[in-house]
């Protein structure tokens, strides 16, 4: 599913109107019809004689206001539209939409207006937030401002809200309160198309359930449009990117795709196996992993199911010393892909090691933990791999000190940071989190919605890059590697959760379930919740 800036959409708004002739107070309508239907559920259908009240800027999303205002009196409801201003100051199509109202037994209260202190104490059911959409800039104050602010207060009583597309005092684009307030809606009818706003924590959180509307714009605007690069990943998506299996009689384990695993050390060979027996759950035909030599005993009894090799090792026990990059590169020859990272530790040899190997290995690669550690020195070891496939996926931690910064300025803008840093190392970057987001170097961003608390454990990032490791193996591209892993591991730990609570989960809860994350792809029941 696409994802529209504020910018996009408008534009967008704009061919359909001005390019295609579908008049502006009909997709208004559509709109308001969209979150007619959202009051209807949130009041489990029982409308009539419920004192609802809407609170309407002056431009579209007022609109759209005035639209749901006079469908819920038209069915019994007792509406107050609170104005966020005059009438004569009204905009565009919303003045269509606004003109009925009163003759259709809606009252109409302006801010400034003698009833507003009296009207605004009414006990009502439902509250409806069409006050600025995506249009929210710069402070919030005069009668837009008043009227967030009441209802704010309101919300905070325990009266359920909808938001018009989006809630207001939140940016369409970041998520970000735009005057250090935003309304906490119930629910939030988007229309057309999600918006990042809505993806990305604060905004999130705001928007409550949030419900795609079909508005009726042309569906060449929203899908096959080369401007939208970015987009929220959803199971149609994912199932359609997922190779399928072939169960023919000449199939083997080659079949279903090859990954070496360079992980481990002294003290960390937990890493390394997490990371290789979630590759084959994921569905690699046959997984090699590569320990430090003197690790390949304890290595082999905790995954009977994997190939362990030995690489040259230092005193501390991890990867490094003479021929270990010439080793290692010999066995990736015979893989598909190659995962690297979890569990090596930190000292210099390591580095040197990551360095060389990522620099010189021409395979598909999936770089995690002390590898992405080991590349802030040598940043063009990645670079110089040019257009081989490669996936980076550093916590924001990690990706702080690639680009020479801290975790809490890469979590100030996470879309900022993870295109940024694609499009610098020209290489697919996932970017963890609550809201995990996935970036290719040429601008495209995938938006990861799946997830649970029970993933933040440790050796979660483990499970994801095998998972990953494995996808690549099985010829997906970086991006589609990335993005449907994500979607897989997040998918896996919501199962854990369902059985086991959000609280004991632990990593190879979240590996056990990745098959049945994949299997329940193809469920009838499977439904994304936006």
């Amino acid at each position: 599913m696409k994802v529209a800036t504020a910018e996009q959409m408008r534009a967008i708004d704009r061919r359909a109107i001005e390019d295609m002739g579908v008049p502006g107070a009909v997709l208004m309508e559509a709109a308001g019809i969209a979150l007619k239907r959202a009051c209807q559920e949130l009041l489990n259908g029982e409308v009539s004689g419920k004192p609802i009240a809407c609170f309407c800027g002056l431009g579209n999303n007022g609109g759209d206001g005035f639209v749901v205002a006079r469908h819920l009196a038209g069915i019994g409801a007792k509406i107050v539209v609170f104005l966020a201003g005059s009438p004569e100051d009204i905009r565009g199509d919303a003045q269509v939409h606004f003109r009925p109202l009163r003759s259709c037994g809606v009252r109409v209260v302006e801010v400034a207006s003698p009833e507003f202190e009296r009207a605004i104490k009414e006990p009502f059911r439902l509250l409806v937030d069409a006050l600025l959409g995506t249009g929210g800039r710069g402070p919030l104050n005069g009668p837009l401002g008043l009227l967030i602010t009441h209802l704010v207060e309101l919300a905070e009583r325990g009266i359920p809200v909808v938001a018009a597309d989006l809630p207001s005092g939140v940016d369409a684009d970041t998520g970000a309160p735009v005057d250090f307030v935003a309304v906490p809606a119930t629910r939030t009818v988007t229309f057309a198309l999600p918006k990042p706003g809505l993806l990305h924590y604060p905004g999130a959180w705001y928007a409550g359930q949030i419900t795609v509307a079909d508005i009726g714009l042309p569906r060449s605007l929203l899908t096959d449009n080369p401007s939208l690069q970015f987009e929220l990943t959803v199971r149609e998506s994912v199932r359609a990117l997922l190779p399928e299996r072939k169960q023919t009689r000449d199939s083997n384990k080659g079949t279903y795709g090859s990954v070496l695993v360079i992980a481990g050390s002294q003290g960390m060979i937990g890493a390394a196996t997490l990371t290789a027996s979630s590759a084959l759950r994921a569905g690699a035909g046959l997984v090699q992993l590569a320990v430090p030599e003197s690790l390949v005993p304890v290595a082999a009894q905790l995954v009977p199911e994997v190939i362990v090799r030995g690489l040259p090792e230092t005193p501390e026990r991890s990867h490094g010393g003479p021929d270990a990059v010439d080793i290692a590169l010999a066995l990736a020859e015979r893989a598909d892909a190659v995962a690297i990272g979890p569990g090596m530790g930190g000292n210099p040899a390591v580095a040197s090691f990551v360095q060389l190997f990522v620099r010189r290995v021409g395979k598909p690669l999936v770089v995690d933990a002390d590898a992405l550690n080991a590349l802030k020195t040598s940043l063009t070891a990645v670079r110089y791999r040019g257009t081989t496939p490669t996936v980076l996926t550093p916590h924001p931690g990690e990706l702080g000190r690639l680009l020479g910064t801290s975790a809490d300025r890469i979590q100030s803008d996470r879309q900022e940071a993870v295109l940024r840093t694609a499009a610098s190392f020209k290489a697919v970057t996932l970017l963890k989190g609550a809201r995990t987001l996935i970036a290719a170097p040429d601008g495209r961003m995938a938006f990861n919605r799946k997830g649970s608390a029970a993933l933040a454990t440790a050796g979660s990032g483990d499970v994801l890059t095998g998972v990953i490791g494995a996808l690549l193996g099985q010829a997906l591209s970086a991006f589609d590697a990335a993005r449907a892993g994500a979607y897989l591991h997040a998918l896996a730990g919501e199962i854990a959760a369902e059985t086991l609570g959000t609280t004991g989960v632990i990593a190879t809860d979240v590996r056990d379930r990745v098959p049945l994350a994949r299997k329940k792809l193809y469920e009838k029941d499977c439904v994304d919740e936006l």
